[in-house]
């Protein structure tokens, strides 16, 4: 069990017994800090050894490490790129790393786009604004493949009215794929709302999670040769854990060196095997929604609701192999 002098929530619960060789069924959950309205997006920038999350009702993208403590990276976050939309609400929502430009990838909701911020000039660009002429809903969780593709979901959370708002350009909720060369694929489009991805660590599977209680479910995908998608079976139904001792959805996630998922769903977040074995749960007793491993890749940090959390882990995260 790791010491801290921080406050502790919540516990580690064990449905098999392959937990432990990934966390120890003892470990603390730590608080680091709190005062939040809603944190998300949580990214490992490793060339300075913090953290980068956003809360996005304040309109802010914060950074930690044990060292500064809580700072600020951008305040406001949220970018309208010279173009005021009255349906969207400030703030950003899910970080990725680039570490080949040592930038963060940002879902901007204030333009519905998806941006490149270069941390050290601090040069912002929109990578993605529009699909076939039209808004995006709201761009909300975005990773990067090992090929320069982009892959983000678009949900209409970002929205001031959400699914009913009268902004919505576009009828469907989907997951794209940005390529390296530019070219701007609609990838899947029959999920009710598309929130958290990953990818294997071979990159031959997409992982997608729909924050959708009717249906909260986990998805993956197999990625062909021309980075089309097929097959998209459940890979984890939750709906039988929602309940008001388990807040939240799934939502974003997080994967090990070893191909196990580290997914937010009800009460925490979820750790399932390759083979869709639900293994355990981090049980933070708040609505967590997202997760990303950080320090030496044996810390995962978790953005719960007003909170960010994080808990030692004996697996390591892909990004640190």
């Amino acid at each position: 069990m790791t010491k801290t002098n921080y406050p502790t929530l919540g516990k580690i619960e064990r449905f098999s017994n392959a937990l432990d060789s990934l966390i120890d069924a003892d470990e603390l959950i730590v608080q680091l800090a709190d005062g939040f309205k809603w944190t998300e997006g949580p990214a490992w920038d490793a060339r300075r050894g913090r953290l980068l999350f956003s809360d996005i009702p304040n309109n802010r993208i914060h950074s930690w490490n044990d060292t500064a403590g809580l700072g600020v990276l951008l305040d406001p976050a949220g970018n309208p790129h010279g173009e005021d939309d009255l349906h969207a609400a400030p703030g950003t929502n899910g970080l990725f790393y680039e570490s080949a430009s040592d930038s963060i990838l940002i879902c901007n909701q204030d333009a519905r786009s998806v941006d490149r911020y270069a941390l050290e000039s601090g040069e912002r660009e929109a990578i993605a604004i529009r699909f076939q002429g039209k808004k995006y809903n709201s761009p909300n969780d975005v990773i990067r493949s090992a090929d320069g593709s982009i892959w983000f979901t678009d949900p209409p959370y970002g929205l001031k009215d959400g699914d009913g708002s009268a902004g919505r350009e576009l009828d469907v909720k989907c997951v794209y794929r940005l390529s390296a060369d530019g070219k701007l694929d609609q990838l899947i489009a029959d999920m009710t709302f598309p929130n958290g991805l990953a990818l294997s660590p071979d990159e031959k599977h997409l992982y997608v999670s729909q924050s959708d209680p009717e249906a909260p479910v986990l998805r993956r995908f197999t990625i062909k040769d021309d980075g089309s998608v097929s097959g998209g079976e459940v890979w984890l139904d939750t709906k039988s854990e929602l309940n008001e001792d388990n807040p939240g959805l799934p939502d974003g996630m997080a994967l090990d060196t070893d191909g196990n998922v580290w997914a937010t769903g009800p009460g925490g977040v979820w750790v399932t095997a390759p083979d869709g074995e639900a293994l355990g749960r981090i049980h933070t007793g708040k609505a967590t929604a997202n997760c990303a491993f950080g320090d030496d890749g044996s810390t995962l940090y978790m953005t719960a609701t007003d909170k960010l959390l994080r808990v030692k882990t004996r697996a390591k995260g892909i990004f640190f192999a």
